[in-house]
């Protein structure tokens, strides 16, 4: 009888060839990998609609299984073709990452249980810091993306803004309402978060935005001043360092200038488009970034990183620990030397993988200078599709932006603006039938329109021609 869960080395050698090959066939069809597949709901369930497994599977039957029902069935996040959400195709460096990093698997919690991934995490902080000009003194944690990442700043501005309160240990109770402010195009990962964290989301002012979707100033000041004198405890401003909707940056160095003069807490989200303002040519948008006093950015977007990684950056690593600490006799910490870092000190949670090993082997073996390449490749492609858009009298642009997100109508003949809506609204589960490419949709100022995101580094000019051909195509048959 084998005593442990291992094969022998020869078996485990074969696993692993058979693992490779499957991994490298990947690449070899990127140019022709389609954005969905299409199987019924149905028939998926049904593929893993079996009892538990008491009696091992063969190895060649397992990953046959695994080709058909997995591999082949999987939405084309690698491939040109997808252009829903925000999909940017990872890369091959943290695929090898992601290997050793479960092979040694260290649970980044206390400097002894895994030192190097400890001191890789707090220099990724560091770079992330250094990318988009914050400060140098910064302290973060590597999360599971933008909505978490939100939602840890969101943590700490609640309970360092509000330390006088004692909200750790006597809760809200009695509390005058905390009002937290954002714009209309905000992520809605605000809106859980207030929720999560008890202060409740009628306690969000949506603030509306200028025609470039931009926060409307003037109304927010205005909304601010309202709460103060009707009771209200204004506590928060969120500035966006680019919507998920259209790409629009807000003017954060107007917001923290009103942050200041209100003394309230700013927090970027810049999930989508923070990490941007590494590029030289946007950095004016950006001004003001560098004022915040948390930041929540996204790697699986401009970092091309596999699922999942986010990061929330703040001042200083004591507002982290102010945060979260909590004294645990199973934790004891005096009993080593004092200079050791302890993540579970500065983060909510114990169990934690290293993710930030693989930005920090990306960078390495990328460098950020090509990264960087990429992120104004995928933007030139954008502005691409936008001047192709406006070009084709069968299309209408919605929407332009600095960043890789177009929102735009097919129209067709079609001249009624409901007819146009409707058309498009019909043509995305059309579209997903198809398959060649994945696109989803968004309304602006209630309108609904195709959006399309360009964050992958594989993309190139004749995918986004491609994308547009497609519709066409699509359009005419439906």
């Amino acid at each position: 009888m084998n005593h442990s869960l291992d094969f022998s080395p020869e078996v485990f050698q074969e696993i692993l060839q058979r693992t490779s090959e499957l991994i490298v066939a990947q690449y070899k069809n990127l140019d022709a990998q389609k954005g969905f597949n299409v199987h019924p709901e149905a028939d998926v369930e049904a593929w893993f609609a079996e009892k538990l497994p008491l009696e091992p599977m063969s190895l060649p039957q397992l990953f046959e299984e695994i080709q058909t029902k997995v591999i082949d069935s999987a939405t084309g996040n690698l491939g040109k073709h997808m252009y829903a959400y925000v999909m940017s195709g990872g890369n091959q460096i943290s695929t090898v990452a992601e290997f050793i990093l479960s092979t040694i698997n260290q649970n980044n919690t206390k400097w002894h249980l895994a030192p190097a991934m400890t001191e890789i995490e707090k220099r990724v902080v560091k770079w992330a810091a250094e990318m988009i000009n914050y400060s140098p003194t910064a302290g973060g944690a590597m999360v599971s993306g933008g909505s978490e990442a939100n939602l840890a700043g969101l943590t700490v501005a609640r309970n360092v803004y509000f330390k006088n309160l004692e909200i750790q240990k006597k809760g809200l109770f009695g509390q005058k309402p905390f009002t937290l402010y954002c714009s209309t195009e905000t992520h809605n990962c605000i809106d859980k978060s207030i929720a999560l964290l008890g202060i409740g989301v009628d306690h969000i002012r949506r603030i509306p935005t200028n025609k470039d979707f931009t926060i409307d100033l003037q109304a927010l000041e205005t909304q601010i001043i309202k709460d103060k004198k009707e009771g209200f405890m204004p506590f928060c401003i969120v500035g966006n360092a680019g919507t998920v909707n259209t790409g629009a940056i807000d003017n954060l160095d107007a917001l923290a200038q009103l942050a200041t003069t209100h003394q309230l807490w700013f927090h970027v989200d810049g999930a989508y488009g923070g990490l941007a303002s590494s590029l030289s040519q946007l950095k004016p948008q950006y001004a003001g970034i560098e004022k915040a006093d948390s930041i929540a950015l996204d790697f699986h977007k401009w970092l091309y990183q596999p699922f999942e990684i986010g990061c929330i950056l703040v001042k200083n690593w004591e507002m982290m620990r102010e945060t979260y600490f909590k004294r645990a006799d199973y934790l004891e910490a005096k009993y080593v030397p004092p200079t050791r870092f302890e993540f579970n000190e500065h983060y909510f949670q114990l169990s934690r993988n290293a993710k930030a090993f693989k930005v920090w082997m990306s960078v390495k073996a990328y460098g950020f200078a090509k990264i960087q390449a990429m992120m104004q490749k995928d933007i030139d492609l954008s502005h691409y599709l936008a001047q192709l858009v406006e070009q084709s009298p069968d299309f209408v642009l919605k929407s332009r932006s600095d960043l890789a997100v177009v929102c735009f109508q097919y129209k067709g003949e079609l001249s009624d603006a409901r007819e146009i809506e409707d058309f498009n609204q019909q043509l995305i589960p059309a579209l997903e039938a198809d398959g060649r490419i994945f696109i989803a949709g968004t309304k602006l100022n209630g309108e609904f329109a195709l959006r399309a995101c360009l964050i992958n580094h594989r993309k190139d000019m004749p995918s986004v021609e491609y994308l547009l051909e497609v519709i066409r195509e699509v359009a005419h048959k439906h």
